[in-house]
């Protein structure tokens, strides 16, 4: 299988077996991991034509949190390469929790997001964007005119120069993405109507055991979730002498 077109990503993805992997991949129509496709899930009072048409966008990339943004391999490089790196790296990163997640609108679209901040998953994402960044061919520039055309501001202007994408280390938002863009009305009047769906996802925090490989085989094609690395267990978890 070849990687000359492939992407590869580092993404949060929820535990296969959890409530909310279940419900990211039916709500977007897809599971990356397992290559299935659902129809839209229904939504009372929702057109099941529009709901599957403001998902098609997410569902492309499987439901997750970016914290390696997509990126292809440098020449020389190979996956395997990359997949013995990923498992080193998340060897030594410890597990911990996010707060609570929440329903939540972040750039035109509605997403779960933590009820506060998380300097850990800030710290996982900033450590995942330099140590892996080796192994990342140069963004092509027409992918870069695009990122600009979005109004940079200086500072993500120069992320963008460095590590391929603007919103990294300190414009790093952890984010579950469940729509694209939407006008202000149609996402509150979506966002009232999913508020009660995704509440009992959003009771407790959300543990962060492990890191995603995905992979993109080209532009055109969807994410695949290739394969999960646990993380070391958190330090109170270790077991003790006795």
């Amino acid at each position: 299988m070849s990687d000359a077109r492939a992407r590869f990503a580092i993404y949060y993805a929820p535990e296969p077996d959890s409530p909310l992997w279940r419900f990211g991949c039916r709500w977007l129509g897809r599971d990356p991991e397992q290559g299935a496709d659902y129809p839209a899930g229904p939504l009372p009072g929702f057109d099941a034509d529009w709901l599957a048409a403001i998902t098609a966008t997410p569902r492309r990339y499987g439901f997750h949190a970016t914290l390696k943004p997509p990126f292809q391999l440098r020449p020389g490089v190979a996956r395997k390469q990359l997949i013995a790196a990923v498992a080193r790296f998340s060897a030594t990163r410890p597990a911990f929790a996010i707060p609570p997640l929440g329903l939540a609108a972040l750039d035109g679209f509605l997403a779960l997001r933590p009820a506060a901040d998380c300097p850990a998953v800030a710290e996982l994402a900033a450590a995942c964007v330099r140590e892996l960044d080796a192994f990342r061919a140069p963004a092509p520039e027409p992918e870069l005119a695009r990122r600009r055309r979005a109004g940079l501001t200086p500072r993500q202007e120069r992320l963008l120069a460095s590590w391929g994408y603007p919103y990294v280390m300190e414009e790093f938002r952890f984010h579950l993405t469940l729509t694209g863009r939407l006008d202000e009305a149609s996402r509150e009047q979506l966002r009232l109507a999913l508020a009660p769906v995704v509440a009992p996802l959003c009771r407790e925090p959300l543990a962060v055991t492990g890191l995603a490989l995905y992979r993109q085989p080209d532009r055109g094609s969807p994410f695949e979730l290739l394969e999960r690395f646990r993380l070391a267990p958190e330090p109170d978890a270790a077991p003790r002498d006795r």
